[in-house]
């Protein structure tokens, strides 16, 4: 490698629960990005950009240099369907887009801000969108079935996570040596969503205009019935809930902090299943069932599966989900090794039985090193790159 040509990117990952932070020195054009050489998880607090700035400060009093900076922005609409470099035109989009995704687009901005600030406005920073990898949904799967004319005014699925769908996707492909994969990847953590993948492309997913379609998540709802939001905002208590009171229940107090009263993280969940809790049991019970459903939803798109894939806090960390997940797929080919399973704590594994027909990944999610990829090439490709 030459050393002319590497770049020390720095990348934020704006999560729901979260605001993780990695350096990294890569090859400016590289396919392949090393592990961080630095690296910072901080809890998201209501000061976000205060935090990122304060960690920069100590990242920078270390002598570290950053040459550019890679943001995960959740929602990206219509408008960016790919990673785009910083302007004060995607920063009002990203802006004007954050009612959609509540709790991630204010942080990316929070972000951004303290890197301007912090690191100054000469350093370049782009934006790595969630949903410009279900760029390719076709129509049929984007579509409600609302009036047409709110179609066109832009409300249509969109899906999320696609930063870590499309790398799992393509580390599959590496791991099998194919290309040519029928692919249900699963990204359960905080936020939960599947995706339906042929051929490395996105054919359908579970989240939609926003991200609180679909699986039922930590704290987020999932996909329910409409007729229960217009319940609840025309007849609950004197009158009904207000939206932005309906907002908050169904981004923060559903899920299975909603239903257990425990809390919205799965391992806590476990622990008072373990306790007895039967709210706790009942919680994890609708998770994973509706897992299945939405993994059984996404074959039609496909026409077969060859690989299942778990990633995210809990589909890298959990055997029990997996495991409990897979009950009753057998006649799809999925069979699951329990042995391997319970053993896949840590890389990318295959947990499959030996002659099962479709293979059972467990992936690592790396969205931090798939967005310093995408940044090392457009600086490349930009002429923007700097010598370390």
């Amino acid at each position: 490698m030459d050393a002319r040509s590497r770049v020390n990117i720095l990348v934020l990952n704006a999560g729901s629960s979260s605001q993780k932070m990695a350096l990294f020195t890569v090859e400016a054009g590289a396919n392949d990005v090393p592990a961080p050489i630095w690296e910072r998880t901080i809890e998201r607090t209501n000061d976000a950009g205060g935090a990122v700035a304060e960690v920069l400060r100590e990242l920078l009093a270390s002598g570290a240099v950053v040459h550019a900076v890679g943001h995960r922005v959740v929602h990206g609409g219509m408008a960016y369907r790919e990673t785009t470099r910083i302007t004060s035109a995607v920063v009002a989009e990203i802006e004007r887009l954050s009612p959609l995704a509540p709790s991630h687009n204010p942080a990316s901005l929070a972000g951004i801000v303290a890197v301007t600030q912090t690191l100054g406005g000469d350093v370049t920073q782009f934006a790595a969108f969630d949903t410009a990898f279900h760029r390719t949904l076709p129509d049929a799967a984007a579509i409600y079935g609302l009036p047409y004319g709110i179609w066109e005014e832009g409300v249509r699925r969109y899906g999320f996570h696609g930063i870590s769908h499309r790398y799992c996707a393509e580390r599959a492909a590496k791991l099998l040596n194919r290309d040519d994969l029928r692919i249900v990847s699963c990204h359960l953590g905080n936020g939960c969503s599947i995706a339906a993948i042929k051929n490395g492309v996105s054919v359908d997913t579970t989240m939609g205009f926003t991200p609180m379609d679909g699986l039922m998540m930590g704290t987020r709802s999932g996909s329910v019935d409409p007729g229960i939001l217009l319940h609840l905002l025309q007849n609950r208590k004197d009158g009904g809930e207000t939206p932005e009171r309906l907002a908050e229940i169904l981004n923060r107090e559903s899920g299975l902090k909603g239903i257990s009263g425990v809390s919205g993280d799965m391992r806590e969940v476990a622990a008072a299943i373990a306790g007895g809790n039967k709210r706790a049991r009942l919680a994890f019970d609708a998770f994973v069932h509706r897992l299945r459903f939405h993994i059984g939803a996404m074959l039609p798109a496909l026409g077969g599966l060859d690989v299942l894939i778990f990633t995210g806090g809990i589909g890298e960390h959990s055997p029990t989900v997996r495991a409990t997940a897979c009950v009753g797929l057998r006649f799809l080919g999925i069979r699951l090794d329990t042995a391997k399973n319970d053993a896949a704590t840590v890389g990318d594994v295959d947990v499959s039985e030996p002659d099962a027909p479709v293979h059972i990944l467990v992936i690592t999610t790396r969205e931090d090193a798939a967005i310093a990829h995408d940044c090392a090439v457009l600086l490349a490709d930009r002429a923007l790159s700097h010598p370390v």
